[in-house]
């Protein structure tokens, strides 16, 4: 069997996203029935009555390829349709009501395609990036009218003017012949097809997010990482084999470069954001290396440290700045890439809202918030089993299991557990944004309005 080999090149994508079952429809008519879900739910601290708002439902697509996004005040519901697929637009409100549909062709796939994942929906101001697969069609958010289509996956940048999209240029006669089964390291194009060989250069695009049209293009020899800069300026961090850019997202022009010198006789293998510092690896992945850590917005060397060596069981560490194995699994202060303090070996570790989230890894339930730097606990999670909200930044909206399979919810406010309500039904599939949670339920989509005290 072949070898698959995760190379330099990264596509760029939404922070990921979070979800974790259900809602329906309720209103606390009282002071009786607020009372009995204060007690079942174990502490949680008390909320008045317009905390929490049923709103309705819209029709669940029922096909194997139904997807949905809650983004804002507006929800976008995809699914294939023999070949095409299916998008519409509701507006949440009391009611939600349908705005627009469009439908555009669906990616073709064959049973050696590499899986990119469905189909989902990415505001991006006056545009919606709706990705299939690897491929892209931009339309505009007001009409449903299609604006272009990218084969390739064009992620929006600070500012939603622009876009950023990656190509590869492949040696002719290096496509891999999947039917062969030959051993070897695979190394992927941006549409998913397998080479031998890695790419002769890469290509970044700086995407017009209103017609497509690339407004820059910056080539690269051989295999990189890109990754969208942190902060408001639409920038770029390109980490290659022997140097680290930071590229204006406007304009394409490179403003900061700092060569990527060997560590002994080991060069860059590749780079990722974490705890706000471009972290630079070299050796392979779960070998023992090096990690060194830039200032993403001056490229500034920061620090220089040994990485042990992991093969089996790694810690997951989203957005957190770690070291494996989880027997000793440290949490690093990004400043200095010196340990701050230790977690559990039984816990993953994701960021909300500025807090480290500490994730059972045999459940899957959210265990506690913790201080970043000091691993002390600031909100404890006891009780309740998802953390539903989509976005980082948001506070964390948490669900917890009633009797019928209805669900109580709460939020993460003033240092404490807020309980927000409950559904009147079962429900699963939940996601929390700013103000709505959206629940698949008997109704369809159900929706409520929430808002932390």
């Amino acid at each position: 069997m072949a070898l698959i080999e995760l190379d330099l090149t990264a596509q760029p994508e939404p922070s990921p996203r979070r979800s974790i079952p259900p809602a329906y429809r309720y209103r606390l008519p009282g002071l009786a029935l607020a009372a009995v879900l204060l007690l079942a739910l174990g502490g949680a601290a008390p909320a008045g009555p317009t905390v929490w708002r049923y709103l309705g439902a819209v029709p669940a697509v029922e096909s194997g390829g139904a997807q949905s996004r809650l983004a804002g005040d507006r929800v976008y519901t995809m699914t294939v349709l023999g070949a095409e697929r299916s998008a519409t637009a509701w507006q949440v409100g009391d009611p939600p009501r349908k705005l627009w549909s469009v439908t555009y062709p669906a990616r073709r796939t064959t049973p050696d395609d590499v899986g990119f994942g469905g189909a989902d929906a990415h505001p991006a101001g006056d545009q919606v990036l709706f990705t299939d697969g690897p491929a892209t069609t931009a339309v505009d958010a007001r009409s449903g009218h299609v604006l272009w289509r990218s084969p390739v996956t064009v992620g929006a940048l600070p500012g939603n003017r622009n876009g950023l999209s990656i190509t590869q240029v492949f040696r002719p006669g290096t496509v891999y012949d999947q039917a062969s089964g030959d051993p070897g390291l695979l190394y992927f194009s941006s549409t998913g097809e397998p080479h031998t060989e890695p790419p002769v250069r890469t290509e970044v695009h700086g995407v017009d997010l209103r017609t497509g049209a690339d407004r820059w293009t910056v080539a690269l020899p051989g295999s990189v990482n890109v990754l969208p800069a942190p902060g408001n300026d639409p920038a770029v961090l390109v980490v290659a084999s022997d140097r680290l850019d930071r590229i204006d997202g406007n304009t394409g022009a490179i403003t900061r470069s700092v060569a990527l010198p060997k560590i002994g006789k080991v060069g860059p293998t590749g780079g990722e954001l974490a705890g706000g510092m471009l972290v630079v690896r070299y050796g392979a992945y779960g070998a023992a290396g090096q990690e060194v850590g830039y200032a993403p917005d001056t490229l500034e060397k920061r620090w220089q440290r040994a990485v042990p060596e992991v093969l089996l069981d790694p810690p997951g560490c989203a957005g957190v700045l770690c070291a494996g194995p989880r027997t000793n699994l440290e949490v690093l202060d990004p400043a200095t890439g010196r340990t701050a303090w230790h977690a559990p070996a039984t816990v993953d570790l994701t960021v909300q809202s500025g807090y480290v989230v500490e994730v059972d890894i045999d459940s899957g339930n959210p265990v506690r918030l913790v201080d970043p730097a000091t691993g002390a606990t600031r909100v404890d999670l006891a009780g309740w089993f998802g953390g539903i909200t989509d976005d980082v930044e948001l506070p964390l909206v948490v669900r917890r299991a009633l009797d019928a399979g209805r669900s109580a919810f709460g939020v993460v406010s003033g240092g404490r557990v807020q309980l927000l309500g409950a559904s009147a039904g079962p429900v699963s599939d939940c996601t929390a944004g700013a103000r709505y949670v959206m629940c698949r339920g008997n109704e369809g989509l159900q929706f409520w309005r929430y808002r932390a005290q």
